[in-house]
């Protein structure tokens, strides 16, 4: 049986600039004896706001913090040697790295073009406001004087992209779709055809931009080493772009690249036909799971606990669902805020780390906390949670999900993990407690709740069952005794 898994999502929005690469690899080592098999690193090239840049406002691809462009040298999270050195010690202690890249949109564009364009409805993009082109000043043309060529001598034209959000000739915003552009039909339906997302949008079907991105691709491979990619924004791409990348890629570059794609939209239906579309040649984070913690976290009791696995990605496609409980996008402050409330949060990090289903990922600020939302650190009980995935969660699963207010599961654990095997229960309400079966071969040992919830441990029965408790509003998980 394979060591379980577990995806980190290294960074939150609001970290300050200038450590994160250094920091990564120091911690590399603890990361990996955390339970940690994987990190998804951040944007690692240049935005528009050079190091103030989050790095999803993406500028020159090819600048990993090495050239001065957009007011630095560094990228927020550092220089280009700093990055590479990162992932060398995290591939050392056995670690994958998969990069978060952004090939949707451009911005901070070095030259203004003028250009004929048509406005379009900004809330549904199939209505064209006026038939007539007029001519608009788009930032559409992107130089990199400070990179001077080097990796790359194309530079990109309003010939490159469909649709830009600004006129700087009348400063006015909107939507503007180029001269002789049209939107791709193989994206999300939301706005009648949400092609568009932000800055300048790329145009996926021009020759040109595809075998310049594919190039990239090659080149940032051979590069940096990563092992895979997280796809930002890709119900705004035509659907098959991704499918032809990676495609190529595994086969000139390096066969084995895991990949993910953040594709919001919290129907279900929606994931798994873009799934289907893709040919399945990578994952996606399940966002309704995500929305189903929420729904749960604020119901006020009134939500079914046997239902939070209802039209969700990991009841569909568990071998294709990345599961996660918050990300950069859904932390306090941000335009998809819907941060899960403290006292569910150990609680949904249970139902991702401790079932069989799902590839589960751990955001940067439940372990390290957001200073700038006063959010404090919740290793205190994420470390329990990794440890008891690392060490105890195995073999078959078990399922009692038949009270609305109590669910629970077992894992009987496996041979090759010795003394591995698990129980956790999960209550929505009061206090209670749940006789659930381990396997007899746990016969005559003693659990204990590796949460600190109960100090006194349970003997499992000689037919394998045990009487396992919790507290209300809280998760208990029960472990093997030494």
């Amino acid at each position: 049986m394979a060591k379980n898994g577990v995806l980190l999502q290294y960074f939150e929005w609001y970290l300050e600039p200038g450590f994160l690469w250094r920091q990564l690899s120091e911690q590399a080592e603890k990361l990996a004896d955390m339970g940690i098999t994987s990190v998804w690193i951040p944007p690692a090239y240049k935005g528009m706001g050079g190091q103030d840049d989050v790095g999803y406002s993406s500028y020159d691809l090819y600048d990993l913090g090495e050239f001065d462009q957009k007011g630095s040298i560094p990228t927020k999270y550092g220089t280009k040697d700093e990055l590479i050195m990162a992932i060398k010690a995290l591939h050392k202690v056995g670690v994958d790295v998969y990069a978060d890249i952004v090939l949707d949109h451009k911005m901070g564009a070095d030259e203004v073009e003028y250009v004929k364009a048509k406005a379009i409805d900004v809330d549904d993009r199939t209505i064209t406001i006026d038939e007539n082109e007029e001519d608009i000043g788009a930032f559409t043309r992107f130089t990199f004087p400070g990179r001077g060529g080097k990796y790359s001598a194309f530079q990109w034209s309003w010939h490159h992209f469909d649709a830009v959000d600004w006129d700087e000739k009348n400063h006015r915003d909107g939507l503007f779709l180029l001269k002789g552009k049209r939107w791709d039909n193989q994206v999300d339906g939301e706005k009648g055809n949400y092609d568009y997302l932000m800055g300048a949008d790329i145009d996926l079907s021009n020759k040109e931009v595809i075998q310049e991105l594919k190039q990239w691709g090659e080149w940032f491979l051979k590069t940096t080493n990563v092992d895979g990619f997280r796809f930002d924004a890709v119900k705004h791409m035509r659907f098959a772009f991704y499918r032809h990348w990676l495609r190529k890629l595994r086969k000139e570059v390096k066969e084995e690249l895991f990949s993910v794609g953040e594709y919001w939209n919290s129907d279900v239906h929606a994931l798994l036909h873009y799934l289907d579309a893709t040919s399945y040649e990578f994952s996606l984070f399940d966002v309704p799971l995500h929305y189903r913690f929420y729904q749960a976290a604020t119901s006020n009791g009134a939500f079914d606990l046997r239902t939070i696995f209802d039209d969700t990605l990991t009841r569909f496609r568990p071998d294709k669902s990345v599961t996660f409980v918050d990300n950069h996008d859904t932390q306090p402050s941000q335009a998809l805020e819907s941060y899960i409330p403290d006292w569910f949060k150990p609680i949904a990090y249970s139902l991702i780390l401790l079932r069989q289903e799902g590839y589960p990922c751990v955001f940067y600020g439940d372990l390290y906390g957001i200073p700038y939302s006063n959010i404090p650190s919740g290793k205190r009980w994420l470390a329990p949670l990794l440890t008891a995935r690392k060490n105890y969660a195995y073999g078959q699963q078990n399922d009692y999900f038949n009270d609305p207010n109590l669910i629970g599961w077992t894992r009987e654990g496996d041979s090759e993990y010795q003394g591995s095997g698990l129980a956790v229960l999960i209550s929505g309400g009061d206090e209670n407690n749940l006789s659930m079966y381990v396997g007899t071969h746990h016969a005559d040992k003693q659990f204990y709740d590796c949460m600190g919830g109960f100090s006194e441990p349970i003997t499992i029965t000689s037919d394998g069952n045990g009487s396992f408790s919790v507290h209300g509003g809280s998760v208990s998980v029960w472990v093997p005794v030494g």
